[in-house]
């Protein structure tokens, strides 16, 4: 049973700072793209960023310089690191599992809110 569980959301003040954790199970990690979306209230979910099975992180121009993905193959883990954030960045965040011929996989998502 694949298993993708993010933590690491909560409520942070504008520039603040969070780290997301996406923990996977039930695929084989190390061969998977992993991924971070979110979704605004009212808002199609974003690509946010990318790490890919080279080690390769794509980010999204909206938080490029801002926000940093990375993983640790051996937990299976991948992270969100989002520093300098904005009210903007108030959304749900997701993180999936990509590899080719295989269905992508979601996880529940951690709700982010930047508020004063």
């Amino acid at each position: 049973q694949v298993q993708l569980v993010e933590s690491g959301g909560g409520l942070v003040q504008p520039g603040g700072s969070l780290r997301l954790s996406c923990v996977a199970s039930g695929i084989i990690f190390s061969r998977s793209a992993m991924s971070w979306y979110r979704q605004a209230p009212g808002k199609e979910r974003e690509l946010v960023a990318v790490s890919t099975t080279g080690g390769t992180a794509n980010i999204a121009d909206s938080v490029k310089g801002r926000f940093t993905i990375f993983r640790d193959n051996a937990k299976n883990t991948v992270y969100l690191q989002m520093n300098s954030l904005k009210s903007e960045d108030t959304a749900v965040y997701y993180c999936k599992a990509t590899r080719v011929l295989t269905p992508d996989y979601w996880g529940q998502g951690t709700q982010v809110t930047v508020s004063s």
